[in-house]
């Protein structure tokens, strides 16, 4: 009996190539952005954004605190906590009413709810001032976060939901039978099994409040209320734009939020597919 050869899979050429490319024109940008950080204007005006700076500085980073962008760095990480709290508080128990309730005015609820993902914020913009103006709350960052989590949530509700419907009506029957409460249930049975979703609503709350734009341009005026993405703007004057000092801002932005992504991407991945109850 002649013995079976292993079946040795060939090389893909084709899909190393395609990496390659991709590895490419991800790494070229992302390669201009860092070194241009280092150098001084001058330098990178002369040598221009591929060029290897002649002398590494960090002044570039040092100036962008000075000119006040740590008060916008804490200002975003305020907005970006509180807009996460109010999700990670209020989608949750929304999210199991939903999947449990057998009432079609929950279900009725659910679908105005999930009208928010067919309204952009662009579209009532103008009526959102008027309220956070008359409520007392322009140019306050109580009028940024309260919007921006309101956005975030039929999104957050929907992955959310999905993942807890994963969740087999076997373990919800044994909890039931042992005389646990609803409390009881969703404490310990529905939030553990829901982990990855609960990853997915953070990552994705604080991706919209860590880059949101439209409503700190409409809804904050003052240096005290200005976040990351209104800050980027000081960086341009009328004589031009200070391109290393305006990359080294944009780096530091990236940090915070791209550590929160690598701790929490596989988690992510299953929330968004829905798998993360099973």
């Amino acid at each position: 009996m002649s013995k079976r050869r292993p079946n040795r899979r060939r090389p893909n050429y084709l899909s190393g190539f395609g990496s390659l490319i991709w590895l490419f024109l991800v790494g070229l940008p992302l390669y201009a952005m860092l070194v241009a950080t280092f150098q001084s204007r001058a330098d990178y005006g002369a040598n221009g954004p591929l060029a290897l700076p002649k002398t590494f500085t960090l002044d570039n980073y040092v100036k962008d605190f000075h000119s006040g962008f740590g008060q916008y760095f804490l200002n975003t990480a305020l907005v970006t906590v509180c807009v996460v709290g109010i999700v990670v508080l209020l989608v949750p128990p929304l999210s199991y009413a939903i999947v449990r309730s057998r009432s079609r005015t929950t279900h009725t609820v659910f679908r105005l709810f999930l009208l928010g993902l067919a309204i952009p914020s662009q579209a009532v913009i103008v009526p959102m001032f008027y309220v956070m103006s008359e409520a007392g709350l322009y140019d306050n960052l109580l009028g940024v976060i309260l919007p921006t989590a309101a956005f975030a949530m039929p999104v957050c509700a929907l992955i959310l939901s999905g993942v807890m419907r994963d969740i087999t009506p076997e373990l919800y029957e044994a909890m039931t039978m042992d005389g646990a409460s609803s409390r009881r249930v969703f404490f310990q049975l529905v939030l553990p099994l829901s982990r990855s979703g609960l990853s997915t609503i953070i990552v994705f709350s604080a991706l919209q409040a860590w880059n949101g734009f439209l409503f700190p341009l409409v809804l904050t005026q003052s240096a005290d209320t200005k976040v990351i993405t209104m800050g980027l703007y000081d960086f341009q004057t009328e004589h031009g734009v200070d391109i290393p000092g305006l990359l080294a801002a944009v780096v530091l932005s990236m940090l915070p939020i791209l550590l929160v992504y690598l701790f929490a991407r596989r988690a992510l991945v299953q929330g968004l597919m829905g798998v993360g109850g099973k």
